[in-house]
Order: structure tokens, then sequence, then C-alpha cells
């Protein structure tokens, strides 16, 4: 984990420094929230195990919370945000072979106009980002037959890209985006269409401070 953080701490200083973001930037952290309006997950191949179909869906029910925190100013801003995500009806139309998905996404964005998470005033916003998503398909109700070894479904990793446009305003924004997930050396895929919210606490209690009338 050590090695992890401080690995993630010297990514963030290159970025920041080849952004040319000026040292008097602002500092957030809060939280970021989706709700997917479809998402479609496919297995790796060596993952059929028999069945006909590898792959899920869900159109409802699909909900995903956790930290995010930034660094820019009111224009541009560069995020870090991790999510656990969870579709509850997530199946396959194909081949029924159990319910629920779960995706774990990790990005590290950047964030232009409104959803730069420091803009006072409201106004419209774009992101771009990527990173890595941890995937898992039929959480629960499996068929008897589909996973002989009795452990079900395991959980796989892709490289993932997202944009988003949206709305933004005094450390709130809401917008919708696009994540599309892929691991060339096993085919699998993950594709994520919906909206997020996003929630950068410094930012918001400065609303009704005295400070929000400099």
């Amino acid at each position: 984990m050590l090695k992890i953080h401080i690995i993630t701490r010297r990514y963030l200083t290159i970025v920041l420094l080849c952004c040319n973001i000026p040292l008097f930037s602002q500092f957030g952290y809060g939280l970021t929230a989706s709700n997917d309006i479809y998402h479609f997950m496919k297995n790796p191949e060596s993952e059929r195990h028999g069945a006909i179909s590898n792959t899920a869906g869900s159109a409802i029910l699909n909900f995903a919370a956790g930290p995010k925190v930034w660094y820019g100013k009111k224009k541009f801003s560069v995020s870090l945000e991790g999510q656990a995500g969870i579709g509850v009806l997530g199946f396959s139309l194909k081949e029924n072979k159990g319910l629920g998905t779960a995706y774990f996404p990790v990005l590290l964005k950047f964030n232009f106009g409104g959803l730069s998470a420091f803009e006072r005033e409201q106004k419209l916003g774009w992101s771009i980002g990527g990173g890595i998503q941890y995937s898992k398909t039929e959480l629960y109700g499996t068929k008897e037959g589909f996973f002989p070894d009795q452990n079900g479904r395991q959980s796989f990793m892709t490289y993932v890209v997202q944009m988003g446009y949206g709305l933004g305003i005094s450390g709130f924004s809401t917008h919708g985006f696009v994540r599309w997930g892929f691991l060339p050396e096993d085919k699998s895929q993950v594709l994520h269409v919906g909206l997020q919210y996003d929630f950068n606490r410094p930012v918001m209690k400065l609303i009704n401070s005295p400070e929000s009338a400099l």
C-alpha cells in the first residue's frame, strides 16, 4: 500500500507540473456519486465456463459512490476519485446465469469550466480522464451448472476512459458521462452511460459564509 501511495503522489506531481497549475491553486475534497442509466460488462474469454454468453447488462437500479479530491482553480482542475457501484438487477439477456453486477472504477480526471469544482458561478463544463476498473457479474442467484467450481464468476480488470459534460456551481456539479473500458489480452470490456454528481465540501461550505461575498 505504501508503494502504491508513493507512486500515486509522484504521478499527481508530474501531472500538475505538466499542466502548469499555479501553487496558489485550491485543494478540495468531498464525495462523488453516480447513477448508470445503462451499463454493459463482458467477462474475459477464459471466464465463459462453457456458457453461451459471458456478458451482462443493467438498465435500472445502478448506484455508485465514493471519495474524490480536487486540485486546481476556477477554470481547470485535476481530480482523483474512486467509486464502489452495484447493479442490483444486472443479468444477461441471452442466458440467465444469475443476477447483479459490481464495479469499482478509480479515475484521474482533467476538469474544465463548470466541472472544475471551484467555479462559484453557474457554468457549463466538461471532463476527460482515465484509470482502471474492477468489475464482476452474477453476484447472486447463480443457476446450478454454470460455474462447476462453485466459486462463481471472478472479478476482472479493464483500463477505462471517461468523458463527461454538464453544469457546475459553488462546489456542486451534475453531468452526463460515458465510460468505456477494455483489456486486449483477454477481450474483456465494460461500458457505462449515466449521470454523475460531485460535491466539493470546502467550496460548498463557503456558500453561506462571509467569504462568499468576496
